[in-house]
Parts: C-alpha cells; structure tokens; sequence
C-alpha cells in the first residue's frame, strides 16, 4: 500500500500519528497521552477530511 497511518510514540512517551505516502511523511499530529486518542484522530481525519475546503493563501 503506498499510503498509511501510522501509531507510534514519541521520545516523550505520547502517541502521535503520521501519515505516510511511500516512504515520505506527509503530515504528523500532536502528541496524545493515550492510543486510543490517537486513533480517534486518524477516524476524525478519515471522517472530516474529504469535505475539508483548501484554503489558499499565497
């Protein structure tokens, strides 16, 4: 699969999420205290983010 998310935790203890194409991070999250927020973030991400308006400010 060329794209993912992936769960990890970072150097302070939290959960983060990337999402990843190919080998290439395209975004990361804040830090969370649980899994279980981090995963909420990635069905928030996946819920919301197809409808999501492109804001172009250059």
């Amino acid at each position: 699969m060329a794209h993912k998310f992936e769960i990890y935790k970072d150097k302070a203890g939290e959960y983060r999420v990337r999402f990843k194409y190919n080998a290439e991070t395209i975004f990361s999250t804040e830090g969370y205290s649980s899994k279980a927020s981090a995963q909420n973030a990635i069905d928030s991400i996946k819920k919301n983010g197809p409808a999501a308006p492109t804001e172009d400010n250059s």
